[in-house]
C-alpha cells in the first residue's frame, strides 16, 4: 500500500503511513508556464494500492481536478487499486437543482470520480436529499463517522453540558453525539414576530440556564448558523457556549466574528485548521486495515 496526497491533508496522510506501515510518497505538482497541470509519482506503482488521501477544501475545484489526475496517472502506471479517502467531500451540499438551469454539482463530482477511483472512503459526507451515497456513486463507499470522537472529545473537555443542533438538519449529529456520551440535546427554533418580538423555543424542551452548551454541526461555513443559535442559548441562560464542527470551511473570518461574540470554535482535522482538536485519524486506519 502507498499513500500519497494531492496537496490538501498531507499530515493525515502521513499520519496514516506510520500507522498502517505503508509508504507515503508525495506527488509533485505544479503547473507549466501556461497553467496547465503538472503532475508527478516519484515511486513504482505498478501492482500496488495507492490510497489518495485529500480533503476537497480549501480549493475543492483544483482538488477534485488533482485527484482525477493522479487517479487517472496512477492507473497508466499498473496501480491495481485506487482507493480516495476524502475527510471533507465537496459539492455534496448541491443536491438538487434549487432554480432552472442550475448545475446539479454532486451528480458531476460523482460522476468523475466513479470513473476515476475505485473506492471512496469519506467522514460524514452531507447527506441531506440523498438518503445514501449509492444514490449517486457507483464505485463502493465507506461512510464513516467521527461522532464517537466528537463525543468523547466533549465528555473529557466539558461538564454540565448539553448538545444543541442549530438547526433541524444538524440535529441528527447532536443527537447521535449526545446518545454516546448520555446527555441531553436538542434544536433551537426562532419564530420572529416583529423586530422586537423573537421567541425561541426547543423541539425536545431540556434545561440550558447556567450550562455549557455546545452547538454540533456538520458543516461550519460562515458561522452565521452557529451565532443564530448562540444568541438563542443566551436568551435561554446558557453559561459558556463552544461550536464543534466536523468540518470547518471556516470562510468570511468566520472564527473571527464567532470569537468576538465569546463563541469558541472547535473542529476536526478533516480540513486543516488552527482550530483542529479532534484527530479523525484512527477512523480511516480501522477502515483502511480492512483494504489491506
Amino acid at each position: 500500500m502507498i499513500i500519497t496526497s494531492c496537496g490538501n491533508s498531507i499530515n493525515i496522510a502521513k499520519k496514516l503511513a506510520s500507522k498502517l506501515k505503508a509508504k507515503f510518497s508525495p506527488l509533485t505538482i505544479g503547473a507549466f508556464p501556461d497553467g496547465d497541470l503538472y503532475l508527478k509519482f516519484n515511486t513504482e506503482l505498478k501492482g500496488q494500492t495507492l490510497v489518495i488521501v485529500q480533503s476537497f477544501q480549501p480549493h475543492p475545484d483544483q482538488s477534485l481536478f488533482d485527484v482525477i489526475f493522479a487517479a487517472e496517472t496512477a492507473k497508466d502506471l499498473g496501480a491495481k487499486k485506487i482507493i480516495l479517502v476524502a475527510p471533507y467531500l465537496a459539492y455534496m451540499r448541491q443536491d438538487k437543482r434549487f432554480n432552472p438551469g442550475e448545475c446539479i454539482s454532486s451528480q458531476v463530482m460523482a460522476k468523475l470520480l466513479n470513473k476515476s477511483v475505485d473506492r471512496l472512503i469519506t467522514v460524514d459526507p452531507h447527506l441531506h436529499r440523498y438518503r445514501s451515497m449509492q444514490e449517486i456513486f457507483t464505485i463502493p463507499t465507506v461512510k464513516l463517522t467521527s461522532n464517537p470522537l466528537i463525543g468523547e472529545y466533549i465528555r473529557k473537555h466539558f461538564s454540565k453540558e448539553v448538545i444543541v443542533g442549530p438547526d433541524w438538519e444538524s440535529y441528527q449529529w447532536a443527537e447521535d453525539i449526545a446518545k454516546h456520551i448520555r446527555v441531553h440535546a436538542t434544536v433551537l427554533k426562532k419564530t420572529r414576530f416583529s423586530s422586537r418580538h423573537v421567541e425561541v423555543k426547543m423541539i425536545h424542551p431540556i434545561e440550558i440556564k447556567g450550562k455549557d452548551v455546545v452547538i454540533v454541526d456538520d458543516i461550519i461555513s460562515t458561522g452565521h448558523t452557529i451565532a443564530e443559535a448562540a444568541k438563542s442559548a443566551r436568551k435561554l441562560g446558557a453559561r459558556n457556549i463552544t461550536a464543534i464542527g466536523v468540518h470547518g470551511l471556516l470562510v468570511e473570518d468566520a472564527v473571527e466574528k464567532l470569537k468576538k461574540q465569546n463563541i469558541r470554535v472547535i473542529t476536526t482535522n478533516c480540513i486543516e485548521h488552527p482550530t483542529n482538536k479532534i484527530d479523525i485519524t484512527p477512523i480511516l486506519v480501522e477502515a483502511l486495515n480492512k483494504e489491506k
